[in-house]
């Protein structure tokens, strides 16, 4: 009994350290750690978002995959990685973000609110349409391109990141 009660309290210490190391990382933290981002990863660098990701927020950060950068069509990502695509990659990963920490709970009531569907300003100033469609919350981009977010409130100390199965883009 009482290896039992050790290791409950070694267990609870260590979801403890494990809530508090999660507090402190940043949205791009998430990203970082994450071998299913790191195209995304490549592509925050290569526009010199990291610092403004690791600032306060708190941001709502919907996160493509790398299948989901993989689906553009091909030498999109190649171009976009050049320098001389700075500013047109900036508006396109800050279009992926909002300002906010909207968890899955609070993005599902405003579509409910909204009789089925919402309208969120984006970083970018652009706008991202959140509806539901198979239990699932569907992004539609300005362009209508669909999204669905396949995962769900992975907290940062920031705000929170929401995976998404495609990469969506402004007008």
């Amino acid at each position: 009994m009482f290896m039992n009660i050790k290791s409950v309290i070694l267990t609870s210490f260590a979801l403890a350290l494990s809530f508090v190391s999660n507090a402190q990382k940043t949205v791009v933290d998430i990203a970082v750690g994450s071998p299913a981002h790191t195209t995304l990863v490549a592509a925050v660098k290569a526009a010199g978002l990291v610092e403004t990701l690791q600032g306060a927020g708190p941001f709502t950060v919907f996160a493509p995959t790398n299948d989901a950068f993989a689906k553009l069509p091909e030498g999109t990502l190649t171009s976009l990685l050049k320098p001389e695509s700075k500013a047109t990659l900036v508006k396109i990963l800050t279009y992926h973000v909002v300002s906010g920490n909207l968890d899955a709970a609070a993005v599902i009531a405003a579509i409910k609110a909204g009789n089925g569907s919402v309208k969120v300003t984006t970083v970018s100033g652009g706008i991202l349409t959140a509806s539901m469609k198979n239990s699932k919350v569907i992004l539609t981009d300005e362009k209508g391109n669909v999204s669905t977010v396949v995962a769900t409130d992975l907290k940062a100390g920031n705000g929170v990141v929401h995976v998404i199965d495609a990469v969506v883009l402004p007008k």
